[in-house]
């Protein structure tokens, strides 16, 4: 092997190594989430007096949406979002709800027709914004008022 090849092996190498060893990757903090939340068949039940609110989520020819995108609620009803079609997740974003505390985490992808996310409500008087991640620049985005 001549210097220059060997020279390129070990550079090779090196970034391979540095590119292995480059420790564990850290997650960026999220808010503490007061809403209890499942995916799943983990189903959550309303307070006494609540109320489940079904959300279906689509891709299709129409585009990818929530149907209904706005849904209001009371503290102690129950979100029931269930994938009709494609791959979706619920994300309620700090800074697209300012000020707003107790926001729920995001969910997993939902990936499996049929397959649902919970979300008890158990958050203060106001209104929220939540979005699908991968398509909320194609208006996968929707609005939770809680009275």
């Amino acid at each position: 092997m001549t210097n220059s090849m060997q020279r390129l092996w070990l550079a090779g190498t090196a970034c391979m190594v540095l590119a292995a060893c480059g420790g564990e990757k850290k997650e960026a903090a999220q808010p503490a989430a007061q809403s209890a939340a499942t995916a799943g068949g983990d189903e959550i039940k309303p307070a006494p007096g609540g109320k489940v609110h079904e959300v279906e989520l689509y891709s299709n020819e129409k585009g990818n949406y929530f149907e209904p995108k706005e849904i209001t609620a009371n503290k102690g009803d129950v979100i029931e979002f269930e994938l009709k079609s494609g791959v979706h997740n619920i994300n309620f974003l700090p800074d697209s709800n300012p000020g707003k505390a107790g926001l729920p985490r995001p969910s997993d992808m939902l990936q499996l027709p049929d397959q649902k996310y919970y979300l008890y409500v158990d958050m203060a008087t106001g209104k929220y914004f939540f979005q699908c991640d991968p398509h909320a620049l194609l208006g996968m985005i929707g609005y939770l008022v809680v009275k």
